[in-house]
């Protein structure tokens, strides 16, 4: 029967485009990878189960944490910073940027919508139709054999599907922001995280530092007890400040050790892989741009604002797809019905087409979408508001953080150097005691580790206004200079 052999054909191309088209792949977790890289979507081997294959027997895929010792030493050599004596802050912010998974899930999750819409615009699936009377089909059957089939296809008003279909570009829009949002706040946080690990470097150069000189002053007071010219307490007394130098290195290697890890865990790596050493100065800037400009750079060209405005834009897509449904959608079909005798009749086309009598449901998903758009607009507004405050209030630190600096050159450490000097003299020369040599000692080292915090702090908030601003505040102009002290003399 011909109509059997339509029948069969139409359920062979059904089912032979159905399934899962994409090529064999696999997905694996991004598990902890040694080399920093996140995982990604690989070509299927043998020993893996393919995705088609899993859609068939409806079980979950399995995963493997295994690590081979050939990944492990191809991590090694995949080192960024291998052979460097000294770690540049452009190139910890490039293999970040490069190996962090949180932006690898910004950039997957923008994808991802980037992919939705041709989905919003594509049509429904065609049906195909059919229908057959079996007892028709009967030897002792008085009747002619009597099936019909078909196809029937639904097409929504004109402008429904580019509605959703803007709606879903402007999601894809602000995903696109939303993944420039996330590196902006990756990029402060390896920043704060070298500005960390350089001032623990600072302040363990420092305890050393001072432990040597110290050492020098404790020979002294041997020297001079040994000449009967003062008592042991001065020697015991170097013995008990050198114990406590040694009790803060301790506290100082135990500090590196966080730090290391934190920068490690940004680039996705094992956290006790060994960095090189960070610079022995940062430049500090000695003008900052305008407050006024970077308030309205923020607002233009802050990601944050721009994913929140492309919403806006899809939302009232959405509003203009609301509108439309107060318009019907239509269902095309054509059939060939053998029900009928009459030959004339057996070709037959039809129209289908919904009735949109619920007016108020209509009604309240357009009042629905505008109230979202108010809200959007209203996160908008709130969220550049924040914004002007954080670059206003990260400013004011910075410039707080330099103005500091600026009493430490100037006047603090100067001062604080030459009191020492001239303790060390007198104590020599015997006018001075041991304890205000000490104490001269302690004050240069609190100063000193107070001026690194200060440069380190002063980067930080630097950092936090280059996330606020959405630029890098630092990195305009040439008004840069190196800071004045050095950690010894």
């Amino acid at each position: 029967m011909w109509f059997s052999r339509v029948l069969r054909v139409a359920i062979l191309l059904t089912f032979a485009s159905a399934g899962c088209r994409t090529s064999n792949v696999v997905v694996t977790t991004p598990h902890d990878e040694p080399n920093g890289r996140t995982a990604s979507i690989t070509r299927m081997t043998s020993n893996h189960r393919s995705v088609h294959h899993a859609e068939h027997d409806g079980d979950v895929m399995p995963v493997s944490f295994e690590e081979t010792s050939e990944q492990i030493l191809a991590s090694d050599a995949d080192d960024p910073f291998a052979g460097r004596d000294e770690l540049a802050l452009d190139e910890l912010v490039a293999a970040v940027m490069a190996r962090n998974p949180s932006l690898q899930a910004a950039l997957a999750a923008w994808n991802a919508a980037a992919n939705k819409y041709p989905q919003a615009v594509a049509l429904d699936d065609p049906m195909f139709q059919s229908m057959y009377a079996p007892r028709s089909y009967s030897g002792d059957s008085n009747v002619q054999a009597s099936h019909y089939f078909g196809v029937a296809q639904k097409f929504p008003w004109p402008g429904k599907r580019e509605m959703r279909g803007n709606q879903a570009n402007w999601e894809a829009v602000a995903a696109s922001f939303d993944a420039g949002e996330a590196q902006l706040r990756i990029t402060e946080s390896a920043r704060i995280s070298f500005f960390d690990y350089f001032l623990n470097q600072r302040e363990r150069e420092l305890n050393a530092a001072s432990r040597e000189a110290l050492s020098r002053f404790r020979d002294v007071a041997r020297a001079k007890y040994e000449a009967n010219q003062v008592t042991q307490q001065d020697v015991l007394q170097a013995d008990v400040e050198l114990a406590q130098f040694e009790q803060q290195q301790i506290e100082l290697n135990q500090e590196q050790t966080v730090a290391i890890a934190r920068i490690n865990t940004l680039l996705h790596r094992r956290p006790d892989h060994p960095l090189p050493a960070p610079p022995r100065q940062l430049a500090i800037r000695d003008e900052l741009p305008a407050v006024e400009g970077l308030r309205e750079w923020a607002v233009e060209h802050r990601p944050e604002l721009q994913a929140l405005s492309a919403r806006v834009q899809a939302e009232q897509s959405a509003v203009a797809l609301a509108c439309k449904e107060f318009y019907p959608d239509f269902e095309v079909m054509g059939r060939y019905d053998r029900f009928w005798t009459d030959r004339e009749q057996q070709p037959q086309v039809g129209l289908n087409m919904n009735i949109p009598l619920n007016q108020s449901k209509r009604h309240a998903a357009v009042q629905e979408a505008l109230w979202r758009v108010h809200k959007m607009q209203a996160d908008y507004n709130q969220a550049a508001d924040t914004i002007r405050g954080e670059v206003q209030s990260a400013y004011a630190r910075v410039r707080g953080s330099r103005r500091k600096i600026e009493v430490f050159e100037s006047k603090i450490l100067p001062a604080a150097q030459d009191n020492l000097r001239a303790a060390q003299s007198g104590y020599e020369a015997g006018t001075v005691d041991f304890l205000r040599l000490i104490e001269a000692q302690r004050q240069v080292l609190g100063l000193r580790e107070k001026y690194q915090m200060a440069i380190a702090d002063y980067h930080r908030r630097a950092a936090e206004l280059s996330r606020a601003a959405g630029q890098d505040v630092l990195s305009v102009g040439e008004s840069l200079r190196d800071s004045h002290f050095p950690v010894t003399e």
